[in-house]
């Protein structure tokens, strides 16, 4: 079989150590030796997007905040099922990542990062939620693994209840939190609840022929 060969890397200020490999034309992201994303594997970050804006498909100038620009398909899967005058902003901390879709990894999905309608913020996203200066309607979440997984020590607090509730507060009224996990987390959706969303759990398929693979997308609406 032919080997992952890395390509690139890049060091963030917290000492987390951000790869980029390569196999054929399949490439994938790694923090600290821990797969974060790869591109053959993608189905559950499509239906992130799906069932985060399928109830916001009548609002006009719809405004998402997708946190986690990974290897841009959750961006790429929000573009077609929001409008010409929404507004999608990417929040993304690590610029390496950033410069990787715009070089390397746009070609596979369609170049999200060109359309117009897409603003790209490189820094923390609990920075946005510690102090909420915008509301948006739908907030789409893949930064970590899961609530216990996470890429960065400090994104820790967004699973906790300041998090959820700062989160919470970035919502739009009848606003749409959709968060991305590897797999089950006991417990998260009652912390979900305790921090005024109306809860839904989601298992779905991590890719089509891959039936015993599936991941965790929680849709918490403010209630």
């Amino acid at each position: 079989m032919t080997p992952w060969i890395r390509i690139d890397r890049a060091d963030a200020p917290d000492g987390t150590r951000l790869e980029l490999f390569r196999r054929g034309n399949d490439f994938s992201i790694r923090a600290n030796g821990q797969l974060l994303m790869n591109t053959r594997v993608h189905g559950s970050e499509e239906s992130l997007a799906e069932l985060a804006l399928s109830s916001l498909s009548a609002r006009a100038k719809v405004s998402v905040l997708v946190g986690g620009l990974g290897c841009g398909y959750t961006l790429a899967a929000t573009l077609p099922r929001v409008g010409p005058q929404a507004s999608v902003v990417v929040a993304e901390v690590e610029p390496a990542v950033v410069r990787w879709n715009r070089e390397l990894l746009g070609a596979l999905n369609g170049r999200p990062l060109d359309d117009a309608r897409v603003s790209v913020i490189e820094g923390d996203i609990c920075a946005l939620f510690r102090s909420p200066r915008q509301r948006f309607d739908a907030i789409l979440l893949d930064v970590d693994n899961g609530p216990r997984a996470v890429a960065r020590e400090s994104n820790g607090w967004l699973y906790s209840p300041a998090g959820l509730a700062g989160i919470r507060a970035a919502l739009a009224p009848r606003g749409v939190l959709a968060l991305w996990s590897a797999g089950p987390e006991v417990g998260f959706s009652e912390r979900l609840r305790a921090a005024g969303l109306s809860v839904t759990l989601h298992r779905v398929r991590s890719h089509p022929s891959l039936a015993r693979r599936q991941h965790m997308i929680w849709i918490g609406t403010n209630t």
